[in-house]
């Protein structure tokens, strides 16, 4: 094992598994204010888009999702809820606070899902997939529930802003760099390219259909 610690190891990602939750979780109500959904409507949009992700990464991964095993994400989600109505004014005049805790979460669910499939013992490739998966994939189903075209396959970059801090932590783990030095440099490289791929409008070439004029 690269680190030694398992103890912090595992109090460092149920920690990052909160922020995220409350991260994504504030991102999916406000897509879901801005749609007119009632309050209800609101918590099952963040809820699902803060779970949605490392769910589909826990059952690939044979484990219990990890939100069934404490009661303290639906209560993040709840929190998350709560901060939305009472800040709605603030929030409203921040025209980017979304986009923020949009990519705030996919940062964090990334070194979760990387560190999760780690520790179960898969090899670093698998870690890189499923820690994509964990940060991409509560996005798809925002905006699945929302009736929205998914982000990651027509907008700036996402999920590959997810895959570049995979290969980061990867690399940073090979230099056996220490655990809390790899998690600050994988969340601000993702961080970084996302906020620069949609300020500088940065995204992968699309396809061309057979039939489009070249």
């Amino acid at each position: 094992m690269i680190y030694s610690d398992p103890h912090l190891i595992h109090t460092l990602q149920q920690v990052i598994e909160f922020l995220g939750t409350f991260a994504f979780a504030i991102s999916g109500i406000r897509h879901a204010a801005a749609k007119h959904y009632d309050w209800f409507g609101g918590f099952v949009c963040g809820f699902a888009v803060a779970i949605g992700g490392g769910t589909i990464r826990d059952v690939m991964l044979g484990v219990t999702p990890f939100w069934m095993t404490s009661s303290l994400y639906i209560i993040c989600t709840v929190l998350a809820q709560v901060a939305v109505i009472v800040f709605a004014q603030s929030l409203k005049r921040l025209a980017n606070a979304w986009f923020a805790f949009d990519t705030l979460g996919l940062a964090l669910f990334t070194i979760a899902g990387i560190q999760k499939t780690l520790a179960c013992g898969h090899p670093f490739w698998v870690a890189v997939i499923m820690g994509c998966i964990t940060g991409a994939a509560g996005g798809v189903i925002r905006d699945v529930l929302l009736n929205n075209e998914p982000v990651i396959f027509h907008k700036e970059i996402y999920a590959m802003a997810s895959v570049l801090g995979g290969l980061l932590y990867w690399l940073l783990c090979l230099l056996h760099v220490s655990p809390s030095i790899n998690v600050v440099s994988t969340f601000l490289l993702v961080c970084v390219i996302r906020f620069l791929a949609v300020k500088y409008h940065i995204s992968l070439p699309l396809l061309k259909d057979e039939n489009e004029k070249q």
